[in-house]
This record gives structure tokens, C-alpha cells and sequence, in this order.
């Protein structure tokens, strides 16, 4: 049982040239953001978001501005070039303008071994857009303008394929279809600051231009190990989220176009799932292209909408997270937490979360499977803080909720290093999970967001 195809050969600190489209502005200096935070077992993780006017602002544009919305977002103002681009999926060649946003530079407090960005947007029939990461390593030298994702929220004629991009290397990094990471961590090389550059697209002449809401990086330094040490239960011991139960197996054979349904589902299954706990959900017209003789047609929806034509799956992180804000004003994060502690804080808010994890079978009592990668969203903690999860990896919508031991569940989820079922050693997530919230928060739901650093 597989929830995704592994996307790394070596994940977090175990691991160890394409460049962006548009020009290079220049750096400015800027604070880091949210301080980091200590990751189970040693290392750190530190998330910054950019969200608000202030924060479009203090950054470098080429022809976009912020938008004059109460929550304001980043748009086209006026396009600075033309590209032709030519979609190695379609196999179509066509020109769009485009207009670009720098950030400043970050300067982790601890230097990274990997980074992951997400970003939030609304793209109209006919707009895109693409995000890229550049660094600077900590002996001076910078990397490329890295493509972390271009993307749009549509896959019709009048638009681009969405998709990772594959090749991506300068000798000293790699980009694996969703993840920025140094190739040998070993010798002490690191990303030391980072830059973040938006790239908005549309068909020339249009009037219309995406919205870009959020975007922001998580980077890590997250040490090698096949144990990380347990947390004591903490806050959220008795709380359970009710939130939709839906099964990924029942959709085995579905749309081989995007990926054949079942064990392949497992990331939308459970991004549906957090979409509609929130309130949200698509329309009738939406699901009207789903075959009706399918049950829980909104799960082929969010496979549809967040598969990634060039890793061909619906596993890509950020694709998901950019899926659940599609949704009105529902944002989302792909991070790391560093125990279930976090998570504790987060569900004693009201906050579900999805997290990201690779086992033996006998490693996770109850599962009743092993998997190279699976998403599973986490809705609560009995009063002995073990773990309440809806695990879409089961046979029916009725036998989604599971409570799996949380010694068991917290090592197979923070962990960077395992053995497969051959014995050889192979990569764990290192604690990386989707957050999705909608604009307005309580104020405690505030607080627990600040505590893992999503502000």
C-alpha cells in the first residue's frame, strides 16, 4: 500500500539546471519572520509567510502591485515582458506577459538542508503562475533561480498543465519535484538565506490577472535518525475534530488519467476531507464532470485539481495545500512540526491536520498495511494521547477513523531515516504536514498557529 510514489531518493538532512523565466531583481535585507522552532530530537524548522500589503510591499516588483482587497493579495499591474512558453505536456507552444514579485532575502536562524514552498492564489481561465527559490549557501556561493512549481488552478484548453519540474541540480542542490534540497548535508553545507520570486501570467491582451495570496517558505535542518524521542501527552488529550470520513480504495480504477484512483489518492482524499471540515466544498457544476455512478464525487474533484503532470500523481505538497485555498478564504501551509505536542496545540484549537509518513506494516498497529508514503489527517487524541486519524487507506468511508498508538505514530511520521521491506535504508518525511485554515481565526486558533510558526 503506497499513498504516493516516493518523490526523493533521501529525504530531509539525508539528502545530500533549470532557471526561472522571468529576469533576476535584487535582494533586500528583511527579517526572518516567525524565530525557529526546535524540531524533535535536535535541528530546527522555521516557516515565513508573506500575506498582507505590508508584506507584498517590502517586497521588488516588476509590473505588480498589491490589490486593493481587504485581504490583499498580489497581482498583475502591468505585464514587463512577453514568454513564449512551450508546455511539455500539451505540446503546445504559446505566449503569455508576465509581471514578477521578489521577496527580500531570509536569513534562517539556523542555516537548511532543505526548503519547501507553498503558495495560495485564484487563477483565472488564462493566467498562471510559477514560484521559484533562490539561496545563498553558507560558503558564499548562490544556487540557481530553482522552479518550485508552476501553477494553475485550471486544466482546461485555454491553460498551462500544472507540474513540477524535474532536472533541477547546480552540483550542490537538487530540487525533487516539491523539495529544495543540499545534496550531501554530511560535509556541513547549507542554504543560508533565500530569496522567493512570483512569476504572474496571462494571455496577452487579457484584462485578467491571478491573485496571489500567500506564499512563503518552510526550510529545515532536520537530523538523521531512525528514532526521535517521544513526547508526553499534553493539551488535547479527549478531543476529537468531527471531520468528513472519506476512503481513498473506493476509488481503485477511478481516472487513470490522474493516476487511477485508490492507494494513488491518498493526498486529496485527505485534503478533502480538511476542505470540508472548514465549511467548504465544490459546487454541483464543479463535480459535474464526475462520472455519477462514482461515490464521494468531490474526492475525483481535489485528485483532478491537484495532480502534477510531471511527477504524474497527487502527491505533490504544495499543489495540495494551493488546492484547499481555492476555496473561499481558506488558506493553506505545507510545514514540519517537530512532536506531537504541536499537533496536540493545533487540535486543541479546532485545527486538523495532514501529516506525511512511510512504515512496515508491523510498525503501525491497526493500519493493516505498510506504504512508502502515505497522508493521513490527523482530528484528534483519546485521553491517553494516542492518535485519532481519519486514514483514507481503508476499505470503506464508515472505516476511515483509526486510533493508532502515538509512540508508534509520532516515530513514523518525524523520523528522516527507515528500513523498507527489503531492509534497505530509506527516507521518512521528517515531520511534514499540511495545515489548512480558513482567513478569519479565534484568537486561540491564532495562537496555535504562531506556536508551530504559521502567521
Amino acid at each position: 500500500m503506497t499513498g504516493f510514489t516516493p518523490r526523493r531518493t533521501v529525504i530531509a538532512a539525508a539528502l545530500g539546471a533549470a532557471t526561472g523565466l522571468a529576469a533576476t531583481t535584487a535582494a533586500h535585507a528583511a527579517p526572518t519572520g516567525p524565530a525557529l522552532r526546535p524540531a524533535a530530537g535536535g535541528g530546527t524548522v522555521a516557516y515565513r509567510g508573506w500575506t498582507s500589503r505590508a508584506d507584498w510591499r517590502g517586497g521588488t516588483h516588476q509590473g505588480t502591485r498589491p490589490s486593493a482587497e481587504a485581504h490583499s493579495g498580489l497581482v498583475i499591474a502591468r505585464p514587463v515582458g512577453t514568454l513564449a512558453y512551450a508546455d511539455p505536456h500539451t505540446g503546445t507552444t504559446a505566449d503569455w506577459e508576465y509581471a514578477t514579485w521578489t521577496s527580500p532575502a531570509v536569513t534562517p536562524g539556523t542555516p537548511a538542508g532543505e526548503a519547501i514552498v507553498s503558495w495560495n492564489a485564484r487563477t483565472p481561465v488564462g493566467t498562471w503562475l510559477q514560484a521559484e527559490l533562490q539561496g545563498r549557501y553558507n560558503d558564499g556561493t548562490a544556487t540557481p533561480w530553482y522552479v518550485m512549481g508552476r501553477w494553475t488552478s485550471d486544466d482546461g484548453p485555454g491553460s498551462i498543465r500544472r507540474t513540477s519540474v524535474d532536472g533541477q541540480k547546480d552540483g550542490k542542490s537538487s530540487v525533487w519535484t516539491d523539495t529544495f534540497a543540499i545534496d550531501d548535508t554530511a560535509g556541513g553545507l547549507r542554504l543560508a538565506s533565500y530569496r522567493l520570486r512570483l512569476t504572474l501570467y496571462r494571455t496577452p491582451g487579457s484584462t485578467l490577472t491571478p491573485t496571489v495570496w500567500r506564499v512563503g517558505a518552510m526550510t529545515s535542518d532536520v537530523p538523521d535518525r531512525f528514532e526521535v524521542p517521544a513526547s508526553v501527552p499534553g493539551l488535547a488529550g479527549g478531543r476529537e475534530l468531527v471531520v468528513p470520513r472519506y476512503s481513498q480504495n473506493i476509488h481503485v480504477g477511478q481516472y487513470p488519467e490522474y493516476d487511477n484512483g485508490g492507494e494513488a489518492w491518498c493526498s486529496p482524499t485527505s485534503s478533502q476531507m480538511i476542505v470540508e471540515y472548514w465549511g467548504r466544498r465544490p459546487s454541483a457544476a464543479d463535480l459535474a464532470w464526475v462520472d455519477p455512478a462514482f461515490a464521494d464525487p468531490q474526492v475525483c474533484h481535489a485528485a483532478r485539481f491537484t495532480y502534477d503532470y510531471q511527477y504524474q500523481g497527487c502527491g505533490n505538497w504544495p499543489f495540495n495545500a494551493a488546492y484547499a485555498a481555492t476555496y473561499r478564504d481558506l488558506r493553506g501551509v505545507v510545514t514540519r512540526l517537530g512532536s506531537l505536542n504541536d499537533a496536540e496545540r493545533l487540535i486543541a484549537a479546532g485545527i486538523p491536520l495532514i501529516t506525511s509518513q512511510s512504515f512496515l506494516k508491523e510498525e503501525l498497529d491497526g493500519a493493516g498495511y505498510g506504504t512508502a508514503g502515505h497522508l493521513m489527517t490527523v482530528i484528534g487524541f483519546t485521553a491517553d494521547g494516542d492518535v485519532i486519524a481519519n486514514d483514507p487507506a481503508s476499505p470503506s468511508d464508515e472505516a476511515v477513523r483509526h486510533v493508532y498508538k502515538r509512540r508508534q505514530f509520532e516515530n513514523i511520521w518525524l523520523r528522516t531515516k527507515r528500513y523498507n521491506a527489503s531492509g534497505k535504508v530509506t527516507s521518512g518525511s521528517g515531520g511534514v504536514c499540511y495545515l489548512y485554515f480558513p482567513v478569519k481565526l479565534s484568537e486561540a486558533q491564532k495562537r496555535a498557529l504562531a506556536s508551530v510558526g504559521v502567521r
